[in-house]
């Protein structure tokens, strides 16, 4: 699955404009870090009854990355929506970094995208071409997942948002959920952590230098070729790391299939300059939410830095997984063959709950 050309990283946007409009200036929180807190949204979506049909593989109970819906004994429906406000001020940028959020939650499943709906809010007052510049990024990641991006809805909105609505395919047999998870696997990441940090780092002005453009670039990396690259392996549990962070995540993972997952917090990869600006006190306020949710449930032996990145709210992350860890060499040489990163971060024991080993 291709990349498309990414252009180059622009200054604020000023094309018929009289100043520059950043929009980053626009948002209140940005990326998945604006996402509401997990234990809100337990307990939302805890009093809703989901439809019973047995064609109904994935929906509420437990609730998913996305849900799926089986149309025959070949296929299945994966559906999902995400969108959030701007965690940069190049708006095609922006439109790629929301487009791959969404996407990457069909590749989580096990699925593959087929057509998506834009989902936008806009600032009326801001020229139409620069929501045209969102729109043609997230048109480009959605072509390079191999889906169409035919149409969406727009309202006003004094703080920008957008996202998709993704409607993909998987055999009924071959979805990935995060409730699979057994005693004797290896956990792997495919992503570095640590996006929430260079973003808010570089919102304050104390970003580290190449520390954005090195989160942007890993944010806008679609997660179909580490899923093409798994896929052969079974893995037993997947998900994405996106707004819960890495702990929750994983605490997540490890409580609906009734595991312990043990993290190495010295194997955990993180972007360039994520772990410099931890270590300088700076957090988001997802970082906080992240930790009312997980910290109950984690135990942790690491550093305040490691910590942090563990909690870190990330936008477009990587697949989280677990399979057999004896078959971690042969994972490890199947990806590098394909040109792609993964790291083995932990492993899965009996028990429950998630801990952070630091030493």
């Amino acid at each position: 699955m291709g990349e498309p050309w990414v252009p180059p990283r622009a200054p604020p946007y000023t094309r018929g404009m009289a100043a520059p409009v950043e929009l980053t200036s626009l948002a209140r929180a940005g990326g998945c870090a604006a996402k509401y807190s997990a234990a809100r949204l337990e307990e939302l979506v805890g009093g809703l009854v989901t439809a019973d049909t047995t064609d109904l593989l994935v929906g509420l109970d437990p609730a998913d990355d996305a849900a799926v819906y089986r149309l025959d004994d070949d296929t299945a429906l994966v559906f999902t929506v995400d969108f959030f406000p701007p965690v940069v001020d190049d708006p095609r940028t922006f439109g790629q970094i929301a487009a791959a959020n969404a996407l990457n939650d069909v590749f989580a499943m096990g699925g593959k995208p087929l057509l998506a709906l834009s989902v936008t809010a806009f600032p009326e007052e801001l020229p139409t071409e620069m929501l045209g510049e969102v729109l043609a990024g997230a048109a480009e990641k959605a072509r390079a997942a191999g889906a169409i991006l035919a149409g969406g809805h727009t309202i006003r909105d004094d703080e920008p948002k957008y996202g998709l609505a993704v409607v993909g395919t998987v055999h009924p047999d071959g979805v990935w959920r995060k409730s699979d998870a057994r005693a004797g696997d290896a956990v792997f990441l495919t992503k570095p952590l640590g996006t929430g940090l260079v973003l808010q780092a570089a919102r304050d002005g104390r970003a580290p230098e190449g520390a954005l453009d090195a989160a942007i670039d890993a944010m806008v990396v679609l997660n179909g070729d580490a899923a093409d690259a798994l896929r052969p392996f079974e893995p037993h549990a997947v998900t994405d790391v996106t707004g819960f962070g890495l702990l929750g995540h994983a605490h997540e993972v490890a409580l609906r299939s009734g595991v312990r997952i043990e993290l190495d917090a010295s194997a955990l990869p993180a972007l360039s300059g994520a772990l410099d600006i931890a270590e300088t006190g700076i957090r988001t306020g997802g970082d906080r939410r992240n930790r009312e949710f997980a910290a109950p449930y984690v135990d942790s032996s690491a550093g305040s830095a490691l910590e942090t990145l563990a909690y870190d709210p990330q936008t477009a992350g990587g697949l989280l997984f677990t399979l057999p860890a004896e078959r971690r060499a042969v994972l490890q040489a199947a990806f590098a063959a394909a040109g792609l990163d993964v790291w083995a971060v932990g492993s899965v024991t009996s028990g429950s709950g998630v801990s952070l080993d630091g030493s």
